[in-house]
């Protein structure tokens, strides 16, 4: 009996350690903050994945409207832009459909329309659509706050020269994101 006492008392504070340490079923000490709607868009841009950078910033321009955020999404439709318009001088047809199939599986509607096209239809659909709404962006922006554009505009036009064959894939790093 005595024994039986022991070994429940000591399954007892067994089962008390585990559940205090993190990540066992306790309540987590130090538990990671999810990442802001910007710092994922700079990943999905790191990753090519334009949709959701687009749907990442446009979140943050609905949770904290702004010049920069408005801004921030500007930039990313003329990423998206730039990027197609690379595939394009490339020749790189086949990427440039699977990145038309990643903005239509659930991504911005004004984008694209039909889901089954040809590639250089593609490049024009969407170039003519990301154009098109990167100028509303920038207009807003400027109605907003036109001197936070003059700093924001800037550096993203040094960002540019500095990374001409691949800034569609980041963001200055003068940006918080």
């Amino acid at each position: 009996m005595n024994q039986c006492i022991r070994s429940s008392a000591c399954s007892l504070i067994l089962v008390t350690l585990l559940l205090a340490s993190p990540g066992c079923g306790g309540v987590p000490s130090g538990t990671p903050m999810s990442p802001s709607h910007l710092e994922r868009a700079r990943i999905f841009l790191a990753a090519g994945d334009y949709r959701r950078a687009v749907e990442a910033c446009r979140q943050e321009v609905q949770d904290h409207p702004s010049a920069r955020s408005y801004l921030y999404l500007t930039y990313v439709y003329q990423a998206l832009d730039a990027y197609v318009d690379a595939l394009a001088k490339a020749d790189q047809w086949v990427t440039m459909e699977h990145l038309y199939l990643n903005l239509t599986s659930g991504g911005p509607e004004e984008l694209l329309d039909p889901p089954n096209v040809l590639a250089r239809m593609a490049k024009e659909m969407i170039q003519a659509a990301t154009r098109q709404q990167s100028d509303v962006t920038a207009e807003l922006a400027t109605r907003l706050d036109p001197s936070v554009v003059a700093v924001v505009w800037p550096q993203q036009t040094a960002w540019r020269k500095v990374k001409p064959d691949g800034w569609w894939f980041g963001v200055p790093q003068d940006w918080p994101w």
